[in-house]
């Protein structure tokens, strides 16, 4: 290859900072964003061999969000987990640690074979031919911990030239105002997805903002409960108490995220999930066998956990599920200014009596002969008929035989391992090329 710098074209350049705005105005995600710009920088004339671009992202499991691109090869994305303690030490040697801990802005290296790397990743980037390497910083403001970092690596023989750095450097911060577009609004759709569930998220995100809107939607009704959770507040500290709660959503909650259903509100110790389907037969079989299977899954993971908790000393967690179907209100009340979005109705008020039934009975699952009949295929105890509180008619109350949970579950046994994490961190896991996702290689953090 020659050692000539070839001259950059300010007017392709400027065709990408085109091209991101337009971009960022499409509402296109980061991911979209990163890898069209990349390759149009790369069609430009700008000789990159790799380019790494992290950004902080407000999110309950994750510091970052990062992609690395490669020429001729694609992009890899992964999501940085947020991790107590100190940083490690591939960190504390990288570059990036450098560039915060002595407040610079860019950090320019050519290499030169005899010349001993001054960070550990420069090792690995030889091996890539790399012969030039500027990282940077860009903050997305002046207040705030949210941003950019990234790196650009050349293996030209006569590095970047002159040009290439200051075309480089103009369109960094083109991409900053594009990209922090993109982070703003797939931090609001974390947002809506981690506190409202991903179908109500969406319907608050198209405009459905206002007390009363909403829609009565007929949907199979799962409402769960953690027993002995007030004699372990009193009894237990609060780190104890907030510990065994949430390996009681991990255990019982995930199952009914899945599948179609969705967790519309935790209530205390306990959630409400509803699998939505439409009005005719073979829906409604669909949506209950659904959440009936969701209720063995849960059965099994927490007997699981509680083999777990007996070997560390700890006492058993113990639930109750009502499961029940009907039409429900799906929408917004509240007041004008402060609304919640969930379901309402009497099918509601059913399906939470049904749940407090199984204190009564020596049954941890509960349903109600309306949603029975949509499970023929299974095996139910009929244990009678109840008057529950507010509600005129009897509901005929039955439970279900668990001993067929592993046949319930076809995929059990092959289940991915994001499907065992919670909602929150599927988003981050499940934002990423269709075709590749990487995660944990310690490259992309320099």
């Amino acid at each position: 290859m020659s050692t000539a710098q070839a001259e950059i074209s300010t007017i392709l350049v400027d065709r990408v900072a085109d091209w991101l705005a337009q971009s960022a105005l499409a509402g296109n995600d980061l991911e979209t964003l990163v890898k069209g710009f990349c390759e149009r920088l790369a069609a430009a004339g700008v000789p990159l061999k790799r380019v790494h671009l992290s950004f902080s992202m407000l999110h309950p499991l994750y510091d970052a969000l990062g992609f690395t691109w490669f020429r001729g090869q694609g992009m890899e994305v992964e999501g940085f987990r947020k991790k107590a303690g100190v940083p490690s030490d591939r960190f504390l040697t990288s570059p990036y640690y450098h560039l915060l801990s002595n407040k610079l802005d860019h950090l320019r290296r050519r290499f030169d074979p005899s010349v001993p790397s001054e960070f550990p990743v420069f090792d690995e980037l030889r091996l890539m031919g790399v012969t030039d390497y500027l990282a940077f910083v860009q903050p997305f403001s002046g207040n705030t911990s949210q941003g950019m970092m990234g790196s650009w690596s050349t293996d030209s023989a006569a590095g970047f030239s002159d040009s290439m750095i200051s075309a480089l450097l103009r369109i960094q911060s083109h991409l900053a105002i594009a990209a922090k577009m993109a982070v703003l609004t797939k931090l609001a759709d974390n947002m809506m997805t981690t506190y409202l569930g991903g179908d109500a998220g969406r319907r608050v995100l198209d405009g459905q903002i206002k007390r009363g809107e909403g829609d009565t939607i007929r949907a199979a009704l799962v409402m769960a409960d953690m027993r002995g959770s007030s004699r372990l507040a009193e009894t237990s500290g609060r780190e104890i108490y907030i510990d065994t709660l949430n390996q009681f959503f991990d255990a019982v909650a995930a199952p009914f995220n899945r599948k179609g259903g969705q967790i519309m509100s935790f209530i205390g110790d306990g959630f409400i999930a509803v699998y939505p389907c439409e009005r005719h037969r073979s829906q409604s079989e669909i949506a209950c066998q659904a959440a009936l299977a969701a209720a063995h899954k849960a059965t099994e993971r927490i007997m699981d956990l509680n083999l777990r908790r007996k070997e560390q000393g700890l006492g058993d967690i113990g639930f109750g599920i009502g499961l029940h179907v009907g039409n429900v209100m799906f929408g917004n009340v509240g007041l004008t200014d402060r609304l919640t979005f969930s379901v309402f109705g009497s099918a509601v008020n059913e399906v939470q009596r049904l749940q407090t039934l199984t204190k009564k009975y020596p049954h941890s699952v509960l349903a109600s002969k309306d949603f029975a009949s949509y499970c023929a295929a299974n095996s139910w105890l009929t244990l009678g008929n109840e008057e529950l509180a507010g509600i005129k008619q009897k509901l005929t109350v039955l439970s279900p035989d668990l001993s067929g949970a592993l046949a319930l579950d076809e995929d059990g046994a092959t289940e991915p391992i994001y499907d065992r994490m919670s909602d929150a961190e599927q988003v981050m896991l499940l934002h990423r090329d269709a075709a590749r996702l990487s995660v944990g290689d310690p490259r992309k953090l320099q």
